[in-house]
């Protein structure tokens, strides 16, 4: 962190998020992240979030102080599915724990690290200064596993005097597994945790037992060789709670309501799993599980915003955007201040070619956020789509003054150019994308064809012979180098 946060000597828990902007040249992959919060004695735990988009960094010291506040943050979802993979979260006494070398996690370059949090007053003024390592791999993963969280916290709701009240979850898995790690959660309350998994033979298999539950026992568990499970193996947890005066680590006494919250008050009951899936029909096997784990939250909460997005854009990316539109359209309905929802929601809609709705929908995601540049963009794509060169190329150029080095969008504006008869304004744009990926055959050919056209057949000639540098099967290129060497009076 580039400052100190300040931290009140009073008051109630707080959770507060530090944004750490990361320089890279390029994408690396990380094989083990080292977190060191300062202040060991106020700092219960903390996470750590990869923003991708850097949307979160325009909340950053809104109210005087670096950071800023909230427990639960969203990320933007990108185009590519990017599910958590990892245990990314410190808490005293976590050492730094190595991935295997073939699953490192992927950092790419303009992206921020989000270091999530969780503060404890200590009864003086502190100051709180993260700073993170990480370690890099030599080679990128060739396995990619993911989170899978059980949990009921919308079901606890803890009398005083209760000794056993218990909360329970389950998932059915669409795909074969290997459980490679476990990780528990709960608070003062908890009790009993245990998980295990129903094979579909009817077998039960114990994955954890903790029988007197201590906050301390939360950690990540790594098995000694992955629990094989299944596709149709359904697994499930329960946790038990103590609201006794008898439970001598309740912090309440006499004991008190208890309703779940993410303050060390409150309670919270979680079983986390990480699992290597197995790759089933070509498709990412990932997707499958989101779908089952949206599908399982929506049961639970119906009108449970991130599950409703979470799982649109999961049966986008399965190039499902039909199936996709109800649960995009339900989250707009949920939550119809959310920029992004509208944005995601516009994506299936054109992919419906939906022109019209898909550009209301693009539109009114800038009216929530105008400096939504992935919005602008896909309107501006939508707009070209219908046939509107015009309206497209505006929006594109409003889109490359804050993203100039964007090669797709330099491309389809050097397109949008030439719709509309500006042979000319659109050389420059084809030429800053064939500069900014000298390999890419179609961009040279393209500026090469733009060349051509504006009458510059020599460096139109340049262009091509580049472009079949990159790809001599270019077959285009190959066409119009020949036109172009005959109208340069030169023999082919």
């Amino acid at each position: 962190m580039s400052k100190p946060y300040h931290l009140a000597a009073d008051g109630s828990d707080v959770f507060r998020n530090f944004v750490i902007p990361i320089s890279l040249p390029g994408t690396r992959y990380i094989r083990a992240m080292e977190l060191r919060p300062g202040d060991k004695r106020v700092v219960h735990h903390a996470n750590l979030i990869v923003d991708r988009s850097r949307l979160l960094r325009r909340r950053d010291s809104q109210d005087g102080q670096p950071g800023f506040a909230g427990m639960d943050v969203e990320t933007e979802v990108s185009g590519e599915f990017d599910p958590d993979s990892h245990f990314l979260f410190w808490k005293p006494g976590s050492p730094p724990e190595e991935e295997p070398a073939d699953m490192a996690w992927k950092l790419d370059p303009g992206s921020d690290l989000i270091v999530n949090l969780h503060l404890r007053p200590s009864g003086k003024p502190e100051t709180v200064q993260v700073s993170v390592g990480l370690y890099f791999a030599d080679h990128p993963p060739t396995r990619f596993p993911m989170l899978l969280q059980l949990e009921h916290d919308g079901a606890i709701d803890i009398p005083p005097g209760t000794a056993s009240f218990a909360v329970t979850d389950h998932l059915k898995l669409p795909v074969d597994v290997g459980l490679l790690a476990i990780y528990p959660h709960a608070h003062y309350l908890g009790k009993r945790v245990e998980a295990w998994a129903e094979l579909p033979g009817g077998a039960r298999r114990p994955l954890l037992l903790i029988n007197d539950w201590d906050i301390n026992w939360q950690a990540t568990y790594t098995y000694r060789e992955p629990v094989v499970l299944p596709a149709g193996t359904t697994v499930a947890m329960s946790i038990s709670y103590d609201n006794t005066a008898r439970n001598p680590r309740n912090p309440n006494s006499p004991p008190v309501r208890v309703r779940s919250g993410n303050r060390s008050q409150d309670e919270m009951g979680h079983v986390w799993l990480q699992v290597l899936p197995r790759k089933t029909n070509g498709e990412d096997p990932r997707l499958l599980l989101q779908q089952a784990v949206m599908l399982r939250r929506i049961e639970k909460y119906p009108a449970d915003f991130v599950a409703h997005f979470n799982l649109g854009a999961a049966l986008q990316s399965l190039g499902k955007p039909q199936e996709a539109l109800p649960y995009l359209s339900q989250a707009v309905r949920i939550r119809p201040s959310n920029a992004m929802a509208h944005n995601n929601l516009a994506v299936s809609l054109l992919e419906e070619e939906r022109f019209d709705d898909a550009i209301r929908e693009f539109r009114q995601s800038l009216v929530l956020d105008p400096d939504y540049h992935n919005a602008r963009f896909n309107l501006a794509r939508a707009l070209s789509e219908k046939g509107d060169a015009a309206g497209a190329l505006a929006e594109f150029l409003a889109y490359l003054k804050s993203n100039p080095e964007d090669v797709q969008a330099l491309e389809l504006t050097g397109r949008m150019c030439v719709s509309l008869g500006n042979v000319a304004e659109s050389i420059p744009y084809f030429r800053r994308a064939a500069e900014l990926e000298p390999r890419n055959s179609v961009f040279a050919t393209n500026l090469g064809t733009a060349l051509a056209l504006a009458g510059d057949l020599p460096a139109a000639i340049a262009a091509f012979e580049a472009a079949l540098r990159a790809d001599p099967a270019n077959r285009t290129a190959a066409d119009n180098l020949a036109k172009a060497r005959a109208g340069a009076g030169k023999k082919p």
